[in-house]
């Protein structure tokens, strides 16, 4: 199957990075920000967002230690009573009210300052399984939802319940798109030990590597999400001669389109298509870890396709945004 590419997409680039990243200064934090700029260029990533937990006044030790290869993101945790969620994109010195839960009724003035910034808030690791880890507040309070929050399956007794994260974003997708409002998905490290960076991280469709635009594609959702460097996606839907890529809207004019994915770096795993209906499709890959599988479908059957590439145990490699389908 060729490797399909949109014009929208010959007219961007894809960038790495991981938007939820701890130093010495957040509770756990090992690292300092030189040592974390240093282990995001040794994995091959673009850009990262700093996000100490209540506070953004470190952001001048992070961007010192920033160059041309490497954006260096201002943003916040911000750890509230009821749920974690990042606050990305912010003024360097601004600061993100913490001291609330859901029946406070107060997290929607701080989401507005956020976007009035032209920042970005995510629901973070909404499945964490510890004191004020578990996101109480509805996803349609934020613009992202990070579905995948460090290693996939760790066994640690604080790690993120990804699947479980990724079945409610997935459950309400269908009804998301139909309202004119879904929310895309994206994942992040979480880091604070050596070694966790980049574990998963956002691939990002975008035009150039500024802040403003890499907010703004993952905002409209042009972005996957990788296990590691080494998972490479492209996803895209076709329909009597015209295309559109992860994040992008198909008509389909009543004609059969056809998703295709081509994976590499994923040995033995398998690739699967999923649809309001569920899992639509699963092909394996070889044991040098590509291959492509492809799927017919209308927009009778679905509002959308998105796709998974899973390891051969089971553990998420990479997965996408949706394309929409009219």
């Amino acid at each position: 199957m060729p490797d399909r590419v949109t014009k929208a997409e010959r007219e961007r680039s894809w960038f790495r990075g991981d938007c939820h990243v701890h130093s010495t200064v957040s509770t756990g934090g090992e690292l300092t920000p030189e040592q974390l700029v240093r282990a995001a260029r040794a994995v091959g990533l673009d850009f990262l967002a700093a996000t100490e937990h209540n506070t953004s006044e470190t952001h001048e030790a992070w961007s010192r230690h920033s160059a041309g290869d490497l954006l260096v993101i201002p943003g916040q945790e911000v750890t509230t009573l009821t749920g974690h969620w990042l606050a990305l994109g912010i003024e360097p010195r601004q600061r993100i009210e913490w001291r609330y839960g859901v029946r406070d009724d107060r997290i929607g003035r701080w989401v507005d300052d956020v976007r009035r910034v032209g920042g970005l808030c995510v629901a973070a690791h909404p499945h964490a399984p510890y004191p004020s880890g578990t996101l109480m507040y509805p996803y349609q309070a934020f613009d992202v939802v990070e579905v995948w929050n460090g290693p996939w399956t760790s066994g640690a007794p604080w790690q993120a319940d990804n699947e479980a994260a990724l079945a409610e974003w997935g459950r309400g997708l269908a009804a998301g798109i139909h309202q004119g409002r879904w929310l895309p998905a994206m994942g992040n490290s979480d880091t604070r030990l050596e070694g966790q960076i980049g574990i998963p991280h956002t691939v990002v469709s975008a035009k150039e590597p500024s802040t403003a635009a890499l907010l703004s594609a993952i905002r409209a959702g042009r972005s996957w999400i990788a296990g590691s460097a080494t998972a490479q996606l492209s996803f895209t839907v076709s329909a009597d001669g015209r295309s559109a890529g992860i994040g992008e809207r198909l008509a389909t004019v009543g004609a059969p389109a056809v998703a295709g994915a081509v994976v590499h770096g994923v040995p033995s795993g398998t690739v699967s298509f999923h649809t309001e209906r569920g899992e639509a499709y699963r092909s394996p890959l070889d044991a040098s870890g590509a291959g492509s599988a492809e799927l017919v479908i209308g927009a009778a059957d679905s509002a959308f396709v998105r796709v998974e590439v899973r390891h051969r145990e089971g553990h998420m490699a990479a997965l996408s945004n949706p394309v929409m389908l009219d």
